[in-house]
């Protein structure tokens, strides 16, 4: 559906242009956003590249495990009917590491694998269940402690301090990370 959408509008776009006798600016416009699209691609490569490399090492040491051991009373009551010792909670560490580190593209795949688990343990329910629920809330607020991409669109773009964002991001995610997990709760509770 999405991509019908976009052919639409890409379509409509180029047909108004030249309706308008625009079409060699909209060419031109297309041909310019591709080229920024490249160089945007190069940058974020390397940062996606040197992070998923830390939470690949991160993963294979046995750090990930540690630091779900560390904050396993707030996995518990955040996720009471997942077992400690599961794949699921597994998936859910590594996924809300990735995503505290600001890396939603690595975060991906243990999001991914931690609703398949959360799916399979909870018996395949036609409907998400709180878990489900607040796993998917958490994967959206999540607190971020660096904003990598938001620092490589920053800085690729020539900020004077590109790193600025870091604490005003902090603020915003914890925010929005508390407010979500208040209202998943209120709601499993049926208070509402």
């Amino acid at each position: 559906m999405l991509n019908k959408i976009w052919i639409i509008m890409i379509v409509s776009g180029f047909f108004v242009s030249t309706l308008c006798g625009h079409a060699q600016d909209a060419t031109n416009a297309l041909i310019n956003g591709a080229k920024e699209a490249v160089d945007l691609f190069l940058v974020l490569m390397g940062s996606v590249a040197m992070w998923c490399g830390f939470m690949k090492i991160a993963e294979k040491s046995g750090l990930v495990d540690s630091m779900a051991e560390k904050i396993m009373p707030l996995l518990k009551f955040l996720f009471p009917a997942v077992p400690k010792k599961s794949r699921a909670m597994k998936y859910i560490a590594l996924n809300m590491a990735a995503n505290f580190f600001g890396l939603g593209w690595a975060a991906t795949p243990s999001g991914i694998m931690a609703v398949k688990e959360l799916y399979e343990m909870e018996g395949r329910k036609s409907y998400a269940t709180n878990s489900i629920c607040m796993f998917m809330v958490i994967n959206m607020s999540s607190i971020q402690l660096i904003s990598v991409n938001i620092i490589s669109y920053r800085l690729k773009y020539g900020s004077v301090d590109p790193a600025a964002i870091v604490l005003p991001g902090i603020i915003a995610t914890a925010v929005s990370t508390i407010t979500a997990v208040a209202a998943c709760k209120i709601f499993e509770r049926g208070k509402i």
